[in-house]
């Protein structure tokens, strides 16, 4: 594993990935093909998938790009049957061993703990599974996403609206309000508008309206 900037974040990225690994140990085979809130894609899926982006370099995802002649759903696809493996025993394994990677994509650190933590709850939600994220970890998530289109659409889809955490101190934007748990604001920020219900606001509504947003 290579190391890389954004050594302040990276801590925060493994331990985030750690619990999800702990999270996911003894689940049986109806639980691993349990649909995500990621649309299509199982929990075992998505594990994949963060596998598939701790283990993809810039040079990798360029030629990756190319080869799908820059179909980007299409590489992601790719690089998630590479992750895969032949039963979801290895799915996991594979993931396991990613761990404490500083691999990544051409995107900033923060990105990466975005990506893990909003995947992760991906899985964890239609598990049943629950997590107390370290509310700082969250907050620096929240900043990001207020101020980033990468990867998600998630400052145009909070543009016009207030937000504020009830559990910390993330607050951004003026316009109609919602306020919640930090968790849900930037799940709904990423467009997952189950958690628009664990959120409270006139500006809930609008929030959910925009989750397709792309």
């Amino acid at each position: 594993m290579r190391s890389g900037r954004g050594g302040g974040v990276w801590p925060l990225v493994h331990a985030e990935r750690a619990a999800l690994a702990d999270d996911l140990a003894g689940l049986t085979g109806e639980q691993w093909a349990t649909p995500s809130l990621c649309a299509g894609l199982s929990v075992r899926e998505v594990l994949a998938h963060l596998t598939a982006g701790a283990s993809l370099n810039g040079v990798r995802w360029l030629a990756g790009v190319i080869r799908c002649r820059f179909d980007f759903d299409k590489q992601v696809a790719m690089r998630l049957a590479e992750q895969l493996g032949a039963t979801a025993s290895e799915t996991h394994d594979r993931f396991r061993h990613v761990i404490t990677s500083t691999t990544k994509p051409p995107l900033p650190v923060i990105a990466m703990l975005g990506e893990t933590i909003v995947h992760a709850e991906d899985i964890r939600r239609p598990l049943g599974i629950r997590r107390d994220h370290p509310i700082e970890t969250l907050t620096r998530v929240a900043e990001y996403y207020r101020g980033s289109d990468l990867v998600v659409a998630a400052r145009r889809r909070i543009a016009g609206l207030r937000l504020v955490a009830t559990d910390g101190p993330f607050a951004t934007g003026s316009g109609p309000l919602v306020s919640g748990p930090t968790l849900a604001l930037v799940m709904a920020t990423t467009g997952r508008s189950v958690y628009c219900d664990e959120l409270d606001g006139d500006g809930v509504e609008i929030l959910r309206d925009r989750r397709d947003m792309r």
